[in-house]
Order: C-alpha cells, then sequence, then structure tokens
C-alpha cells in the first residue's frame, strides 16, 4: 500500500476509534452531513395555551370534556379537540408529547418537559402567575435537581435505578431544542385592559423581557432555540366578535388594528434574535413567522374546505365569550357549550384556540422550513446560519 493511502486508512481508524463523528461542527446536536437530521435528543419549551400540554389543567381547574374529542378520546389538558402544533412537532423530532412540568401523575421527563401553561405571559401581571420568567426559573430548578438526582442515582450506593427511565439525561441539556410560543396574552391582556396605543408602547419592555429569558437559558447551556413569532391575533374569533368598528375589518374580515400590533411586536422580536445571534455566539436561532403561516391558512379557509374561520366549533357568543363544554348563565338563560358535529372543518376550536385540523395545517407548513429563517426544517435546526 502506498503512504497516502496508508495514511488515509490509519486516519480513518483512529477516528473510528476514539469515536470523533465524521460530520461538520455544525450538526453538533447528532446529525450528520448536510442531509443528515439533528436528531435532539429532548425537547423543553415556554409558553402559553396554544403549546401547553396540562400545565395549567394540573395548576387550577381540569380543562374539561370535549375537549380531546378527536384525538385523545378524552381532555389531555389541552385547549383542543386533538393535538396541539407541539405534538406534530414531537412527532416529527420522534420523540413522546411533552409532559406538562406541572402535573405530577404519569409523567415523564424523560425526552423533554413543558413549561408553558395557558393564559401565560412574557411580562407579569396577565391572566396567569406563571410568567416567562416564573417558567425559565422552573427550567433552572428542574435541570439541577435532574442533575442531582441522576448523579445520586448512579452513585454507588443507590438502590433507584428503575427511576432512571423518566427522567432527563443531564449531558443531553446542552443537545435539546428549546421552543418559546409566547406572546398572544400579553396583547390579549393589554387590549383588554388597556388602549392599543398603550399595548404597542409596551412591547419594547416585552421584547427585553423575552431577551433576558433566553439569555438566562442559553446561561444554563442552552444552545439550539426554535421562536414562534405571535400568531394574527386579529383574526380569531374572540376578537372579530368583540369588534366594534366595522371599518376596522380587513380583505378577509381579521381585526386590522389588532394584527398591526401583533406585526409590530413580531417586527421587534426579529430584530432581537438578530442581535441574540450576535451576541450569543454559541446559540442557533431559528425564527418561525406563525404569523404568516396562520393568516395564510385562515385566508384560504373556504377554499380548503373549511367553514367561515369566524365560525367555531365549541363554545358560544351571547355578547361575551363562552367557555366551551361548561354551562353558562347570560341574562337568565343557559347556554350549555357543546362541541360541533365535525371539529375537522373549523379553523378555530373555541373562538381564541385552533382546532386540531388548523394546527396540523399549520405545522405541516412550518415544520419543512417554509416560515422559518434560517429556512431549515425543524429536525435540522441544529445548524447555523445567520438571519435575515
Amino acid at each position: 500500500m502506498d503512504p497516502p493511502k496508508l495514511r488515509r486508512v490509519l486516519v480513518l481508524l483512529f477516528l473510528g476509534l476514539v469515536g470523533w463523528p465524521m460530520t461538520s461542527v455544525g450538526a453538533a446536536a447528532g446529525g450528520g452531513g448536510d442531509s443528515a437530521s439533528c436528531r435532539f435528543p429532548a425537547v423543553y419549551n415556554f409558553g402559553d395555551s396554544n403549546s401547553d400540554t396540562g400545565g395549567i389543567s394540573a395548576a387550577f381547574d381540569a380543562i374539561q370534556s370535549p375537549n380531546g374529542m378527536t384525538f385523545f378520546g378524552h381532555p389531555s389538558g389541552r385547549a383542543c379537540d386533538g393535538r396541539l402544533i407541539i405534538d406534530f412537532m414531537a412527532e416529527k423530532l420522534k420523540v413522546p408529547y411533552l409532559s406538562a412540568y406541572l402535573d405530577s401523575v404519569g409523567t415523564s421527563f424523560r425526552y423533554g418537559a413543558n413549561f408553558a401553561t395557558g393564559g401565560s405571559s412574557i411580562r407579569p401581571g396577565g391572566y396567569s402567575p406563571f410568567h416567562l420568567a416564573v417558567q425559565v426559573s422552573q427550567f433552572i430548578q428542574f435541570k439541577s435537581r435532574t442533575t442531582y438526582l441522576y448523579n445520586r442515582l448512579h452513585s454507588h450506593n443507590s438502590t433507584a435505578i428503575p427511576m432512571e427511565s423518566s427522567i432527563a439525561r443531564p449531558r443531553e441539556f446542552s443537545k435539546a431544542l428549546y421552543m418559546f410560543d409566547i406572546a398572544q396574552n400579553d396583547l390579549f391582556h393589554g387590549f383588554q385592559y388597556s388602549s392599543e396605543e398603550q399595548v404597542r408602547a409596551s412591547i419594547p419592555d416585552m421584547i427585553n423581557t423575552f431577551s433576558e429569558a433566553v439569555q438566562q437559558i442559553y446561561k444554563e447551556g442552552a444552545r439550539y432555540f426554535w421562536v414562534h413569532n405571535t400568531g394574527p391575533v386579529g383574526c380569531l374569533p374572540f376578537t372579530i366578535l368583540n369588534n366594534q368598528r366595522p371599518s376596522n375589518i380587513d380583505s378577509i374580515g381579521c381585526v386590522k388594528s389588532a394584527n398591526e400590533v401583533a406585526q409590530e411586536l413580531n417586527r421587534q422580536l426579529k430584530n432581537l434574535l438578530l442581535k441574540l445571534r450576535k451576541e450569543l455566539p454559541l446559540a442557533r436561532i431559528t425564527h418561525v413567522d406563525m404569523y404568516s403561516a396562520k393568516y395564510l391558512l385562515i385566508s384560504k379557509a373556504k377554499t380548503l374546505g373549511y367553514v367561515d374561520p369566524v365560525n367555531y366549533c365549541c363554545g358560544s357568543f351571547h355578547g361575551l365569550h363562552l367557555n366551551c363544554g361548561k354551562k353558562e348563565a347570560v341574562n337568565g338563560t343557559v347556554y350549555e357549550n357543546n362541541a360541533c358535529k365535525d371539529p375537522s372543518r373549523h379553523v378555530s376550536w373555541d373562538g381564541i384556540h385552533y382546532s386540531e385540523a388548523a394546527n396540523l395545517w399549520v405545522a405541516n407548513h412550518i415544520l419543512n422550513g417554509s416560515f422559518s429563517d434560517p429556512p431549515l426544517p425543524i429536525d435540522k435546526a441544529c445548524r447555523s446560519s445567520p438571519i435575515r
């Protein structure tokens, strides 16, 4: 064998023996070359009811039937007839559906945890006590206690090794995907208790608070971030039915002013992510334009076979929004808010949250990278590329 060939063979043997990856640094989360997936070993999510898989239901009143009727066959802690976008993400990444951090029954955190809770906002003082800073604090405590427990289980004196199957691996925190889907309630709460001008003026503080949360998690070793901007809140039936100005409706029936505030929030969020990419050099940040994906769905709803998007499947509206699955009285009349016969024909499940069918449509359009910046599918979000 000639010397150059011999050297190549020896190099290959050496790399195989020491276990060095034959891949680029950009695939550090576990991916191979340009075509291989990142294979994230765990997912950690922070958000509101759009991605809550049981947190608020475990903490306070349980979410009632008919929620869960389409997929789970029973209430699953989700404000939906079935799966959320985060559930379809989990399926794509080949990890189990995320257990809610606040749920103490039947949970496993082996492949991540969900800190999202319904009603949560970026800033404190909204509908829920579990605002983003609390969720981040919960994660930091979760990481610390998990690491302690795992190390204890692997000590020589431990007799509780079976517990290991339900806890996270400390070495995987730096390889996990960290997801964010939060801000909708900052807008809703602001619209309800202040003016649109005041909400718009509060956006820089929302952005600063969000930035602090990302930086905290980065300091804990997080490197891969998947960040949703906020959806078109002016297209939710709850917002449309409460609109008092016919001139404030756009060409597809959404409330223009509410969407304009959401778009300003999203503009400042994207600028923040550009800044964070420079300040956090080891971070790989994917910005997902949920606004455009959801607005596209609503604009095409009728051609896709959905009913009018302002119509929702469960709950009712009689001057105020009445909750899905509950009996409520308005001016002496009792309304029993059951579900429609076919949730799959509705974009909106309950006037605020999307149906499983709509969540699936959106998931199919964002998971392939079509609405991402950089334009990478979720299973390749470990790759490095600047945000435009």
